[in-house]
């Protein structure tokens, strides 16, 4: 039993009624599309976003109608972004099923993401808020961004650590950012404690991506990306960054190696290799525990709020989990 169970268990009722939201809202009077849409939303993932959105709200207050449908916006937003990504990516299969693409094609891929951007905004409508509206456009912003700020530094070779931060702030942890952002403007929270969670909630997204980026250092069965998969795309990430940052021959001849560029299999393995044995895996996870720990900092004036343990419970769930 994780601490997702123990969540998903205290709030069974609303996950159901959000799950009903984003069904009808995605229903038309195209059997084409209904098909789709129906066999897609059958593999749900953790569903983690919106339940973030839904446990701020508890921590602020009551969920409400208008929480369930900024949850189910949260949800379909990033569900479009998953669709576009496996079109991006040409990926055959998500959560163990076959993306939407491999079944049919690019064209209709994409207009089944659009189908849930489109989506999203008629929830996000009817919460009532505009604060609602702006933070997921502020969000969508960020998460773009995000994305052609990695392809750019990906492409000039930059190596360092405040790059790859500002990178993964925004490609993901403004998402989680605007899932408490949005589950607390819902449910009434007043601006200072709103504040302070969504600080906790920006640590909370860095250290997922900074886990994620682990994963591809290793042959993880239920990951589902291959060891190096990351670096094929040109893409740096904390471990390498760091052992690409000691002062030896060895971490000179692997900087040489990425601004050479074209790796082939024989200099990903050894860039993988290299990374883990200089302690780039332990730096990575000591900066989650780190963040870890400044959220814990955060969050302890409301010891007190039941929700409090369940948001640190997710932290720990996040840094520790094995896909």
């Amino acid at each position: 039993m994780t601490i997702m169970d123990d969540i998903r268990r205290m709030l069974g009722d609303d996950i159901v009624r959000l799950n009903n939201i984003i069904a009808d809202t995605l229903r038309s009077d195209s059997m084409m599309t209904n098909a789709i849409v129906t066999q897609y939303l059958r593999t749900k993932g953790k569903q983690l976003r919106p339940i973030l959105v839904l446990l701020s709200a508890r921590f602020f207050g009551d969920i409400t109608d208008a929480v369930l449908y900024g949850a189910a916006a949260i949800e379909m937003l990033h569900n479009a972004s998953l669709i576009h990504d496996d079109v991006i990516d040409q990926a055959g299969n998500r959560r163990g099923n076959p993306t939407i693409n491999s079944v049919w094609d690019n064209h209709v891929a994409v207009l089944i993401g659009d189908l849930f951007v489109s989506g999203a905004l008629q929830a996000a409508v009817h919460t009532g808020s505009p604060r609602v509206l702006q933070s997921l456009a502020s969000m969508g912003r960020d998460l773009s961004t995000g994305e052609i700020n990695q392809i750019d530094t990906a492409r000039r070779h930059l190596i360092d650590k405040e790059t790859y931060m500002d990178n993964i702030r925004r490609k993901t942890a403004s998402l989680f950012v605007s899932c408490v952002t949005v589950g607390g403007i819902t449910a009434g929270a007043n601006d200072d404690t709103l504040r302070v969670l969504t600080c906790y909630a920006e640590l909370l997204g860095l250290c997922f991506q900074i886990k994620d980026d682990i994963f591809d250092y290793y042959d993880l069965a239920g990951v589902g990306k291959p060891t190096g998969n990351d670096l094929r795309e040109g893409k740096l990430t904390l471990p390498l960054i760091h052992a690409l940052g000691h002062d030896t021959d060895e971490a000179c001849a692997m900087r040489q190696l990425i601004t050479d560029g074209n790796l082939d299999e024989a200099a990903i393995a050894g860039l993988v290799d290299y990374a883990k044995r200089a302690g780039g895996i332990d730096y990575a996870q000591s900066v989650m525990h780190d963040l870890r720990y400044r959220a814990a900092t955060l969050l302890d004036p409301y010891a007190g709020n039941p929700v409090t343990p369940l948001l640190l419970g997710l932290l720990d769930y996040i840094i520790n989990r094995d896909h």
